[in-house]
């Protein structure tokens, strides 16, 4: 090693602390976490919050959004699901992960930094039993989001939930989605019910709150292709699982930046998108998936898009022995909140 290096290197770190950094960018990062030189906040001390987001509680009927860009919102209802159920319980399985963040490396960003943020705890529901009435609750809950100016990032509970949400935040026009999944959720009416799992998004075009020509699937596979006719007859651009094999993920997120456009656009990820090898823990499994650093890679790269609204849905801890799945969600989780960030900040 050059003699002139190693002495360069002992002058400036030799005595310094772990939280004091000499490029621009990542000492204003370290100042947002490091407090008196070398102390952070250990991750796994106080009561564990998304993304270790300040909490904000709020009684049902008195909601207050004031000072806030970003809420962090839980929706604990899984009574859409079709198969294993359990998903009311993934809101508090991603608070429990313990590290992730302040610094989004590919994104070279500190969200939580950068705008305000807050997690507002869980909606509040009148029916555990009733599905159609916990649509209502969380559309209601979502108009208030919408009519403070905040931004809400969600945590589910099943995919069902995507559907009220989508008619807050498309109230006045449809929006584009972005919508990484193992199946398309375009299914019709079951065995009475419009409104579970496998079919929010047929409904939320039907509603004319999401904008197919606009929308954008990937991730798609297994056996329930034949009952995803209406993403074709819509005009949504479905993509395959197999597809990011055959073509590579520069085409696939090219292909989805063309679709998005330059609209406003909801992010819909399904935890089920990942292959079961690396999150078991969700309702409707499905092997062959992506991975997680595919999936990243094509959130990652379609950072730009107008951002006004995301989910993750269909965690299911008690099927997620090693907590893999939750810890997946969180980092998904904190990835949109980077991306929604920097989009807010283009809105101004």
């Amino acid at each position: 090693m050059d003699d002139k290096k190693l002495e360069h290197l002992r002058a400036r770190y030799g005595q310094a602390l772990g939280g004091e950094m000499y490029d621009p960018h990542f000492k204003s990062v370290a100042a947002s976490a490091f407090t008196g030189g070398d102390r952070r906040k250990w991750p796994f001390a106080d009561v564990a919050t998304f993304l270790a987001a300040p909490y904000r509680q709020m009684a049902p009927d008195a909601l207050d959004f004031a000072g806030l860009d970003f809420a962090l919102v839980g929706v604990p209802m899984d009574l859409g699901v079709t198969n294993r159920a359990g998903s009311r319980f993934g809101p508090r399985a991603v608070r429990g992960v313990e590290r992730i963040g302040p610094y989004e490396h590919v994104l070279k960003r500190a969200p939580l930094t950068m705008a305000r943020f807050a997690d507002v705890g869980d909606i509040w529901m009148r029916s555990r039993f009733s599905l159609e009435s916990c649509h209502e609750d969380i559309e209601a809950y979502f108009h208030k989001v919408v009519e403070a100016g905040v931004i809400p990032l969600s945590v589910g509970g099943d995919h069902s939930i995507s559907l009220p949400i989508l008619k807050a935040l498309g109230a006045k026009r449809p929006v584009g989605m972005l919508h990484i999944d193992a199946h398309c959720d375009t299914g019709g009416p079951y065995e009475g019910s419009k409104f579970h799992h496998g079919g929010p998004f047929r409904q939320a075009v039907l509603d004319g709150v999401l904008d197919p020509e606009r929308t954008v699937q990937i991730g798609i596979r297994g056996a329930s292709e034949y009952l995803w006719e209406f993403s074709y007859e819509s005009g949504m651009s479905v993509i395959h699982a197999e597809e990011i094999d055959r073509d590579g993920l520069p085409a696939i997120i090219a292909k989805a930046r063309k679709v998005l456009g330059d609209g406003p656009v909801y992010v819909s990820f399904d935890i089920d998108s990942l292959d079961p090898g690396f999150a078991p823990g969700t309702g409707t499994p499905e092997v062959g998936g992506l991975t997680p650093r595919e999936a990243l890679t094509i959130l990652r790269g379609c950072d730009g898009i107008d951002v006004i609204g995301a989910d993750v849905v269909e965690v299911a801890p008690s099927y997620d022995a090693n907590n893999a799945t939750a810890h997946a969600a969180a980092q998904v989780l904190f990835t949109l909140s980077a991306m929604a960030v920097e989009a807010k900040a283009r809105r101004g």
